[in-house]
């Protein structure tokens, strides 16, 4: 294995990795944006007004998206078997 493969498999690690976050971390930052925004507002400071809001709008979005996710990282997983098939085949 050379390193020019090992570089692509970092890459398409991270890229997929960060895909499949990206939506997750959007949600929970535009959630705190907006409860920081109401504390702020009505002058409210509870720490679990602000944390539980958010943990709850990322689960929902990760149960939302699951079946996405399960799909990309399915075809990440045939993929990455497939290069160390073709790999295996070119080492022999």
């Amino acid at each position: 294995m050379d390193e020019g493969m090992l570089v692509d498999l970092a890459k398409s690690t991270l890229l997929t990795a960060l895909v499949l976050v990206t939506p997750a971390l959007l949600v929970g930052m535009v959630v705190g944006l907006a409860i920081s925004l109401l504390q702020t507002i009505t002058s409210v400071q509870e720490q679990t007004l602000a944390i539980v809001p958010k943990m709850l709008a990322v689960v929902a979005t990760l149960l939302v998206l699951l079946p996405w996710i399960l799909s990309t990282l399915r075809e990440f997983a045939r993929g990455l078997f497939a290069g160390l098939a073709e790999f295996g085949l070119a080492g022999m």
